[in-house]
């Protein structure tokens, strides 16, 4: 992956981090059958970052007349999240074929530099 700034780099590496921090907490627990899914799991919250705090009540949920002409962002609701969350966790195939990259691959990759 390359980035047309460092600013870009520094946030995806990171994403990358938060994604590693918790998939080692998930890892601890017994809910995750295997470590792909942990993994993916993890890696998936990374991502949601935002939502994931609105959801928690560490952030307030941005109001509709403070967001700002094209710059809008879809975000997704609590339960919309919990139903993907629920989906990646039940999902055998995460097990057999990853669909995302591993964290600790995009790490090694090098390609998280600015171009």
């Amino acid at each position: 992956m390359t980035f047309t700034s460092k600013a870009e780099a520094d946030a995806y590496d990171k994403m990358l981090d938060m994604a590693d921090a918790l998939q080692t907490l998930l890892q601890a627990s017994t809910l995750m059958a295997t470590e792909q899914q942990a993994e993916s799991l993890a890696l998936y919250l990374a991502q949601q970052k935002d939502e994931l705090l609105v959801a928690l009540g560490a952030k307030k949920a941005p109001t509709k007349g403070a967001q700002k002409g094209s710059e809008q962002t879809a975000t997704l609701s609590v339960d919309e999240m919990t139903d993907q969350v629920t989906e990646l966790v039940a999902s055998d195939d995460s097990v057999d074929a990853p669909i995302e990259p591993t964290i600790k691959s995009l790490k090694k990759s090098g390609k998280t530099e600015a171009a």
